[in-house]
């Protein structure tokens, strides 16, 4: 993980941070929808171009962007607080994938502090109020932008330049909702870049009215080819729309065609040294599993332990490469299924009691937030350093933000 140079923050402006952060904090979910809709106002392109629709329908997103920059704001005036590199790598790693770029933390800016002085009003917001919490938001975003800038670099690109388009040499159904698919370059140019075993690509894809759609996925392979790897689920919505670019993929993407990604990256990756690994996974979370476990067969000298849960033996996409993996690796695992199980499988939600778990671990966790919630407590019921613990979500993660 990067080591991020952290400006100080004034300390009258920390003592005034210190008195608004609760009312802040209390009033996020009425910020965070104000502010999208002032920035999207202003710049359409940004919702249709950036943002996941999807996401921003759920409001999750809205939610996890705003409360980020709180969250920040808390750890720099709380005493013997966690380091906030966790979350600043975390987001500034998905602020490459998508290709943000300096000029549009000008941007946020401007319509989060409207939409601020909007919710909480300027009698609250007072100039001293507002400087406080604008040199808070400076902090980050120039630590974000020279980490961005420092990424851009390691992958040998302009800032945001971070798209190519590939080929999809080989198309792979797993269910009616689920495939995978195995990405080469295109006829005359080079392999694709290697990738560190966890990392993920951005996939871009064009609606039908002109929209060009972001969703992240892990790549699941070892990359050693210069061919990625990426396994899609098809997002069904119950009280909003299905997934677009999920969709998209699954009802449209076949053998031959051309894909937008961008270039691999994120902080979830394998993590260096020799220490036991622990890989938990639920649902469609085994990509970057399947991908640290078959680094991990190829290259060997490391126990491995996986751990997965799914809800139906009879259709769980990935888990059979996954158990190959992790044997190929000399490893063992345990499975969970909610309903049918297989046979050796726990039936029911994965429950660690009872787990045999190697001493001095690296744990890498994927899933939803309710699974990852629940395994983080049981982990630290076994008295797993939380520093030991590593998280990846496909959706946004704004309640890994420590609280």
């Amino acid at each position: 993980m990067a080591d991020f140079q952290i400006e100080s923050l004034d300390p009258q402006h920390a003592e005034t941070i210190r008195a608004t952060l609760p009312l802040v904090g209390s009033k996020i979910d009425d910020i965070a929808p104000s502010f999208y809709r002032r920035m999207f106002a202003a710049h359409p392109e940004l919702l249709r171009d950036t943002f996941n629709r999807g996401n921003q329908a759920q409001g999750a997103q809205q939610r996890a962007l705003a409360a980020s920059v709180a969250t920040f704001a808390s750890l720099l005036v709380t005493p013997d607080s966690p380091s906030p590199d966790e979350l600043l790598s975390r987001i500034g790693h998905k602020h490459v994938s998508v290709g943000i770029t300096e000029d549009q933390y000008q941007i946020v800016h401007d319509h989060l502090f409207a939409a601020i002085v909007e919710i909480l009003g300027a009698d609250v917001v007072t100039p001293a109020v507002a400087a406080a919490w604008e040199e808070v938001y400076w902090i980050m975003a120039r630590t974000l932008v020279r980490f961005e800038k420092q990424r851009y670099g390691e992958l040998g690109v302009a800032d945001g330049d971070v798209f190519r388009t590939v080929r999809v040499l080989e198309r792979i159904d797993h269910s009616d909702l689920v495939a995978s698919f195995l990405l080469g370059a295109r006829d005359g140019e080079s392999t694709l870049p290697t990738f560190e075993p966890g990392q993920y690509i951005s996939v871009r894809r064009t609606m039908g009215d002109g929209a060009r759609q972001l969703r992240q996925y892990s790549l699941c392979n070892t990359g050693e080819q210069g061919q990625w790897q990426i396994t899609v689920k098809k997002i069904l919505g119950s009280s909003t729309p299905d997934g677009e670019v999920s969709s998209s993929i699954i009802d449209g993407l076949h053998a031959g065609d051309e894909l937008e990604v961008s270039l691999p990256t994120g902080d979830l990756v394998l993590t260096p040294g020799d220490d036991p690994v622990v890989l938990i996974s639920a649902g469609i979370g085994a990509t970057p599993m399947l991908g640290m476990a078959r680094h991990l067969a190829m290259t060997g000298g490391r126990q491995l332990l996986t751990l997965h849960s799914d809800h139906d033996a009879a259709d769980a996409p990935l888990v059979d490469e996954l158990v190959e993996a992790t044997r190929d690796a000399g490893g063992r695992h345990e499975l969970w299924f909610s309903t049918s199980a297989a046979q050796g499988a726990h039936t029911g939600r994965m429950d660690l009691t009872g787990v045999e778990l190697p001493e001095r671990a690296q744990y890498h966790l994927c899933g939803g937030n309710a699974f990852l919630q629940n395994l983080r407590e049981q982990l630290q019921a076994r008295g797993v350093p939380s520093e030991d613990v590593h998280y990846e979500l496909f959706s946004p993660n704004d309640w890994l933000l420590p609280g």
